[in-house]
């Protein structure tokens, strides 16, 4: 461990920058409290999507990356702002109409339109915890209603009440003079209807901790600020929430980068210290639009385990988080090659090349060992010309490819296989475009069949690409691409595909001659 941590000192991995700039913040003197806080926020107004995920992920990274280089204890809190109101119904569940009259109310207060927890945002909640248990991620689940009802808000409630004129002059400054006239950091629940009230103040008493406001119907209320009887908006939620856990660190959006400064001030007025921040880069659908939990597009955590394992998923969290990305299904083939290529390359690395690895910070010092003896994207490929319907398809080709493998002794690739065919089904085989070969092409394929009928060479994949790559050559494809271009879009009908001389180690030599004579004649669709 000692060479892995003087590698992760200089390591110029992300996860390893973010925990060297964290350390610094205890160079002195570690924490009073006994551990580095690091906490991820969850609002259930929706069901939870990828992004949440990412959070959580790339949290996980870092706090990893942190007990490398570091004795001092870590904790990871999900805070779930499930007291928020539902201002919105979210356009992907069932029974919408049911929850109208809940509008405004805390979502933990608000039905389960599914019918199956306690509320709304109970359920939410319990899909969280679900998909990051999936996961393995080790954290402790707060919910803010029991965190505002339980007390453990209280102190910095009285605090923000004492002062509140600090706290207002740092929101006002970023308001509009519109919604300046009637904002207030505080938001009452209404001890009738139980909703969340947007309302002025008609004060704020520093004495008993109450606040005084008018109802939407004009009948005057007074409430004390504790005991959950009042929830704060959430900007001011965020810095308080802060001083109220002591967070160390904590990542977010761009599109809550411009509110840093300001959670970073209300936390500091109310007693704490600003945490450290990293602010990542949005996910976006195949639109290009911003992943949205109340829209539900993009890609759901189930969506993308379906097609690929979760580390693969993991890997893709891992890449350029500064970076917007398109999240959607075309990218799965290559997550789930690269993470292989990196596990592989894993466990013939030095300490600084391990460091700088993404599958270290996926998995810690426990890095598995790759099975994939066949790339996912040609098991892609291998189901395209089967016409696999099931995973035993395959493992036909597989075996007598690979004869020692098998599902039990490779795990991963039986996996892998079982995603290939899903994949394949639901968003390869819809969008295949065969075409006839042109004269060029056709003469090149005829001497390639030619030439496959008198090889006796077995089935070493690198001979057979040198075979493939040789009649492309001689038959004057310029740039060759074209002749490996027009096999896949012959053969396989798509404009890219895998190492041909590979792919015929697979699928078989006479197996491959049968197919090109297929795609001569004109009888592949």
């Amino acid at each position: 461990m000692t060479d892995l941590r003087d590698a992760a000192m200089t390591s110029k991995a992300w996860p390893f920058e973010e925990a060297r700039r964290l350390l610094k913040r205890y160079e002195k003197a570690p924490p009073e409290k006994g551990y580095v806080l690091f906490e991820t926020g969850y609002g259930p107004s929706g069901l939870p999507h990828i992004g949440t995920f990412g959070e959580v992920a790339r949290t996980t990274m870092i706090r990893r990356a942190f007990e490398v280089i570091s004795d001092i204890p870590t904790r990871l809190i999900c805070f779930s702002d499930d007291m928020d109101g539902m201002r919105k119904i979210p356009e992907n569940i069932p029974n919408r109409e049911a929850l109208l009259p809940h509008e405004q109310k805390p979502l933990t207060s608000v039905p389960d339109p599914f019918g199956e927890f306690e509320s709304f945002g109970h359920h939410n909640n319990a899909m969280l915890r679900r998909f990051l248990d999936t996961f393995g991620f080790e954290y402790e689940f707060i919910s803010a209603t029991e965190f505002y009802k339980e007390g453990r808000f209280d102190e910095v409630l009285k605090r923000a009440v004492e002062r509140y004129d600090d706290v207002m002059k740092v929101m006002l400054k970023s308001l509009r003079d519109e919604r300046a006239q009637t904002y207030s950091i505080f938001l009452p629940i209404h001890p009738e209807t139980g909703k969340v009230l947007y309302v002025p103040m008609k004060e704020v008493n520093a004495t008993d901790y109450t606040i005084t406001f008018d109802d939407e119907d004009g009948k005057e209320w007074t409430l004390p600020v504790t005991g959950g009887n009042v929830k704060l908006q959430w900007k001011p939620d965020f810095g308080a929430r802060w001083a109220a856990l002591d967070v160390d660190f904590e990542m977010y959006g761009k599109d809550h980068s411009t509110n840093t400064p300001i959670y970073d001030r209300i936390c500091e007025i109310l007693g704490g210290k600003k945490p450290e921040h990293f602010t990542y880069e949005l996910f976006l659908d195949e639109n290009g639009e911003k992943i949205s939990k109340s829209k539900g597009n993009g890609l759901s955590i189930d969506e993308w385990l379906t097609y690929a394992s979760t580390e693969s998923l993991s890997y893709f969290m891992y890449q350029k988080p500064k970076t917007a990305k398109r999240m959607f299904f075309d990218v799965i083939p290559r997550a789930m090659d690269e993470y292989h290529q990196q596990l592989r390359a894993y466990h013939t690395q030095d300490a600084v090349q391990k460091a700088n690895n993404p599958v270290f910070h996926i998995h810690g010092a426990n890095v598995p060992e790759s099975k994939m003896v066949v790339p996912f994207s040609m098991l892609l490929n291998l189901a395209s010309v089967s016409g696999a319907e099931d995973k035993e398809t395959l493992w036909g080709f597989i075996r007598r490819y690979a004869p020692d493998a098998t599902a039990e002794t490779h795990a991963d690739l039986d996996a892998a296989a079982g995603y290939a065919v899903r994949y394949y089904n639901d968003f390869v085989k819809p969008t295949k475009v065969f075409r006839a070969p042109d004269e060029k092409e056709r003469a090149a394929l005829e001497d390639l069949v030619s030439r496959l009928k008198a090889w006796d060479g077995g089935l070493d994949a690198e001979e057979l690409q040198s075979l493939v790559f040789a009649v492309g050559k001689e038959h004057g494809f310029e740039p060759l691409r074209d002749w490996f271009k027009a096999l896949y879009e012959v053969l396989l009908g798509a404009s890219q595909g895998p190492r041909f001389g590979g792919f015929i180690a697979l699928y078989g030599v006479d197996e491959s001659i049968a197919l090109i004579e297929k795609g001569l004649a004109g009888e592949i669709s």
